[in-house]
């Protein structure tokens, strides 16, 4: 306790310096924990776009499908598979695919259609809460397609405006209808914003002649349930189709989103190294202030152990001083920043990796933002003290006394 309360008088002994200490690593502190909270909500949306919006967890094609994709290469029979992945407590939702042309009075472009049951897609995705204008899919409207915001743009239709899909059908016959507009996507990625459209899956069985089988069944998993043990269970339900985790479809970004989680630490390496240095030199200059005062202390019995805590003790008061400062100024950002976050005007719906950026930035922040940005702090702290402190635990009365 007598240790604490010299500890104490000796931090405010030099009150300017000590307050510009503990600013400088409150400060740091509180950069680090907005920030890292940022990069997390950004890297946690583009990867709830990738899971929640397209790609699922999983997903199983037939087993010539990366040789041969095309519309006779089908799931012969999704709905058992469906159920035996649902029964291996995983939900699925089955998607048939082709391409095609699609033209309006002004326009044409090729595009990629989607057939899906609203209802089952619903449970498994949540592409509809995406939807920028109008409405959803829905079996009283047959003959109602949702279509991608860039590619509404580039065939110039809005809501309750024609187009004309072409395309050939399963049996070589022209598959043509008539569709009307009956929603307009947000921002998704840059494949689905240019060319999508979602139809009934009852309109494209009816429109591509294909009255079985399915393209590509999008899986998902509970939460607690590891992504790897959830494809053992569907390759296990799949039998000889191709079953890949969304990492394998989509390699390039689970790397960028790992490394983007490393490079988050690197930067906080930096800025702590920099507060690390201004630590440095605040304790050697209390400590060159008092050589002759140590010396004096360690003349009437203060061991060397005593006068390293001594030293280690006043960089711990500073220390929890900031953390408290920091942690209390970065609660009311964090908060904002997670309910209302940072609206990045025309940014918002930029590609990103394939993936378009959302307008409305928001943060991300647990309990492990805060532990790492302290973490990494008090270790940087802890360094820069023991150099000073150590210098000071080995100082010898005599040279102390005569110090100038």
């Amino acid at each position: 306790m007598t240790l604490l309360r010299i500890a104490w008088r000796n931090v405010w002994r030099n009150s300017r310096r000590s307050l510009v200490t503990i600013a400088a690593m409150a400060f740091a502190l509180w950069t680090t924990i907005l920030y890292s909270g940022l990069v997390q909500g950004y890297l946690d949306s583009m990867e709830g776009d990738v899971l929640d919006l397209e790609v699922g967890d999983l997903q199983i094609h037939p087993e010539a499908w990366d040789d041969e994709p095309g519309l006779s290469t089908v799931i012969e029979d999704p709905a058992a598979l469906v159920a035996a992945l649902e029964e291996a407590g995983l939900t699925a939702t089955v998607r048939l695919l082709s391409g095609g042309l699609a033209a309006s009075d002004e326009a044409s472009a090729g595009v990629v259609l989607r057939g899906l049951d609203p209802v089952a897609d619903a449970r498994a995705l949540k592409l509809p809460e995406r939807l920028g204008e109008g409405r959803w899919l829905a079996a009283d409207a047959p003959k109602g397609v949702v279509i991608g915001r860039r590619l509404a743009r580039a065939l110039g239709v809005g809501l309750g405006d024609e187009l004309v899909v072409l395309s050939q059908a399963a049996d070589g016959s022209v598959a043509n209808d008539l569709f009307a507009v009956r929603g307009i996507l947000g921002p998704v990625s840059e494949g689905t914003d240019r060319a999508a459209i979602f139809l009934l899956d009852t309109t494209f069985r009816e429109l591509f002649v294909l009255p079985r089988g399915a393209h590509e069944i999008i899986v998902r998993r509970p939460a607690d349930l590891p992504l790897d043990e959830a494809a053992a269970r569907a390759r296990t339900a799949a039998g000889p189709a191709v079953v890949q985790t969304w990492r394998e479809l989509l390699p390039t970004i689970a790397t960028m989103l790992d490394s983007s989680r490393s490079v988050m630490v690197f930067v906080f390496l930096i800025i702590y190294l920099a507060i690390g240095i201004l630590v440095l030199n605040a304790v050697l200059m209390a400590v060159f202030e008092r050589v002759r005062e140590l010396g004096v202390m360690k003349a009437l019995g203060m061991g060397p152990w005593a006068v390293l805590a001594l030293i280690v003790t006043e960089t711990a008061i500073q220390t929890v001083l900031a953390i408290a400062v920091g942690t209390l100024l970065a609660a009311p950002f964090a908060w904002y920043l997670t309910v209302h976050g940072i609206n990045v005007g025309a940014l918002g719906g930029t590609a990103v990796m394939g993936l378009a950026m959302a307008e409305v930035w928001t943060g991300s922040y647990d309990l492990q933002n805060l532990t790492t940005a302290v973490v990494l702090l008090l270790v940087i702290v802890a360094f820069a003290t023991l150099i000073p402190a150590i210098r000071a635990a080995r100082l010898r009365p005599i040279d102390a006394m005569r110090y100038q």
